[in-house]
């Protein structure tokens, strides 16, 4: 596989990721981003860990999916991360979320 093609494959695989995720977003309660992935959920629950010299964040999902081009299976029952960096949770909004029709895609 040339360099080209390549990046053509990589370009129709997140696509097609992004196509699941608009088609999917509807289904769940919060948006979640760590610094490694991105997280759709309907159960989050955020904790702080001190430690003695430091601090990390203990975040647990359930019923998540997870913005990963490279997973066969998006979909997971629990997902528990351990970071000492940032995480924004967002709980969207009762209506559905709609694109602006410049960034609508054209199927």
């Amino acid at each position: 596989m040339d360099e080209d093609e390549f990046e053509d494959y990589d370009r129709e695989v997140e696509l097609a990721l992004y196509k699941e995720y608009r088609d999917i977003v509807g289904q769940f309660r919060y948006v979640v981003e760590t610094e490694r992935r991105f997280y759709l959920a309907n159960e989050v629950t955020l904790e702080r860990r001190d430690t003695e010299h430091d601090f990390y964040f203990e975040l647990t999902m359930s019923d998540v999916w997870v913005w990963d081009v490279y997973r066969s299976d998006r979909f997971v029952k629990s997902v528990r991360v351990l970071t000492f960096k940032d995480v924004n949770v967002e709980e969207r909004a009762d209506k559905d979320l709609e694109l602006p029709k410049e960034l609508a895609l054209d199927e």
